[in-house]
């Protein structure tokens, strides 16, 4: 019988009557190993949740013992809303992380003893101390934000790609794209946050990835029990897996082979940070068996778009050509201006027009490759008044404010509240900081906890709770959103959409982006050719894409300059 208690034959023909014929492909192979090449734009998420609604219609799957992995928070609530409308409201549908933590925090107790470490949300008070313990703070500014978070990205490239202290220069030396501060400073400061955290009995997000994965590989008993409960598993953004992401998959896979990868490697971005493409594109060796299955039809993007993306994928033989389905619209346009002021006055002046023409703000997006190229526009557009969002950890999360915030829920969440709504308690809390240039941040954050109180799946519905969400999305780059203008880096798009993008500073120099070492690496350049591809098809409608004198060598590979 169905879910719903119908005909299971009926329930599942109308699982697979809102797939195309590529998707019904994917949703009918029920059991793994499954590799499915999703270009951007194609329904993969649409055709995973339809695979496991179909597998639980059909019973070749227990919902209750599936496992649904993603990279954001934010794609793990998409997950669960449409399989919660598809009947399968009991599949779990989470992060990496937050499904490791939660297997760690559950056994900690029995495996380690004592009480749980605190989770660190910012590793930028870590780090300082560290500089400082490390003898380096004469050498090492820990009040240079930029700084600061080069440092931490170096720290999460050693602890994903299980690198220890000891072994980070050799290793180092191996790569393509150096660090800006020497490895051997690194390694130092390496050790000493480390020492930090132990001191202060802290872990960090890359802990709890190697602190579960050591303990599944080490406790029979834990293994044997987190085994049963789940015995299938779907992984999106394959391509993105770090080493010891994939060690923690083993570990949960075990000898089994009831699994379903999603990847793009066109999507590849995160090198930098121990991403690494070679577990999708070498799936089929440790599955010979594996169903490899391709999704190539757009819906995302007008076919203007898509020909553009499609140029630049074959100049730079990165992955498969996409075929758009979408109305016709006009082909992306490419301004060049003087200088940096000229070029963010030319786009929002646009963004202005748009405005005032009844487009919705929240259908805008600004994106670029730094960080930096923000803080021009984020000061222009606060002298025009234009409504916005920076959607980046750095900026959102490492704020004070939002920081001294989260610390007084966090306080309020080990004491007794009966009696008081869960919104009322937050709202309460957040009253002190509405004010001044804390209210777009506090208010995002209340923005969310109504969105999460109105989820049904969310729950228990406390502090603690809200907590966690707001843990998870500090490693995921996924700050709340408003609806207002987005500006965003490249990396902090991925996987989001608008309907008009503004992709800015497509110059040679800053897209792709001189690193500062001599003669940089065909492997590096295909990392940010691959960033400029993800830029690009972010556009569903609209794409304005702007440079500073000297234009990309990527606009004339996507046919976009003579």
């Amino acid at each position: 019988m169905a879910l719903d208690g119908s005909s299971g034959d009926i329930r599942a023909e109308e699982i697979l009557a809102a797939l195309d014929d590529d998707q019904r492909a994917v949703a009918l192979a029920t059991r793994g190993p499954v590799c499915v090449i999703a270009g951007a734009g194609t329904g993969k998420t649409r055709a995973i949740t339809h695979r496991i609604a179909y597998a639980a219609a059909i019973g070749t799957m227990d919902p209750q013992k599936v496992l649904a992995l993603t990279f954001t928070s934010r794609a793990a609530g998409e997950m669960r809303t449409r399989l919660r409308s598809l009947g399968v409201p009991t599949v779990a549908a989470r992060t990496i992380h937050s499904a490791a933590l939660k297997q760690l925090i559950y056994f900690w107790p029995t495996v380690f003893g004592g009480r749980v470490p605190e989770l660190m949300t910012a590793k930028a008070g870590f780090i300082g101390e560290a500089i400082n313990r490390a003898g380096l703070s004469g050498e090492l500014r820990a009040t240079s934000r930029e700084l600061m978070r080069d440092i931490a990205s170096e720290i999460e490239w050693a602890k994903v790609s299980q690198v220890a202290p000891e072994d980070f220069v050799t290793e180092i030396d191996k790569r393509t794209q150096k660090p800006r501060v020497s490895a051997e400073k690194l390694a130092k400061v390496y050790t000493a946050y480390e020492s930090v955290k132990k001191q202060e009995l802290a872990i960090d997000f890359e802990d709890v990835l190697l602190l579960t994965a050591a303990m599944l590989e080490e406790e029979r008993t834990v293994r044997e029990r987190v085994q049963d409960q789940y015995r299938y598993f779907t992984i999106d953004e394959y391509q993105d897996i770090s080493p010891v992401q994939q060690r923690l998959i083993n570990a949960w896979l075990g000898t089994r082979q009831d699994i379903c990868v999603v990847g793009d490697p066109a999507q590849t971005i995160y090198s930098f940070a121990g991403a690494t493409p070679v577990f999708l594109n070498s799936f089929t060796n440790r599955f010979p068996d594996a169903e490899v299955i391709r999704l190539s039809t757009g819906y995302r993007s007008t076919p203007e778009i898509t020909f553009a993306a499609n140029s630049l994928l074959r100049h730079g033989a990165m992955g498969q050509e996409l075929v758009a389905l979408n109305d016709h619209g006009t082909k992306p346009s490419v301004d060049g201006y003087a200088n940096e002021d000229a070029e963010i006055a030319g786009v929002l002046c646009e963004i202005t027009a748009l405005l005032q023409s009844g487009t919705q703000a929240q259908e805008i997006a600004i994106l670029a490759r730094t960080n930096n190229q923000l803080n021009g526009v984020e000061r222009s557009m606060n002298k025009l008044g234009l409504p916005y969002q920076v959607r980046s950890t750095e900026r959102f999360f490492d704020r004070q404010d939002v920081r001294d915030y989260l610390k007084e829920v966090r306080r309020a969440s080990v004491l007794p509240t009966e009696g008081v709504s869960w919104i009322d308690e937050l709202r309460t809390i957040a009253q002190p900081f509405l004010t001044g240039e804390s209210i777009d941040g506090i208010a995002a954050l209340l923005h969310l906890a109504r969105e999460l109180d109105a989820d049904a799946g969310f729950s228990p519905k406390t502090l603690r709770s809200y907590l966690r969400e707001i843990e998870d999305r500090v490693q995921q780059n996924n700050p709340p959103t408003m609806p207002v203008v987005t500006l965003a880096t490249l990396h902090a798009a991925k996987g989001l959409e608008w309907e008009r993008v503004f992709l800015i500073g497509a110059s040679e120099g800053i897209l792709p982006l001189e690193s500062g070492v001599t003669g940089q690496s065909d492997a590096v350049i295909d990392e940010e050719r691959r960033l400029f591809y993800v830029g690009m098809t972010r556009a569903k409608v609209d794409l304005h894409i702007s440079h500073r004198q000297n234009p990309s060598r990527f606009l004339r590979e996507a046919g976009l300059l003579s």
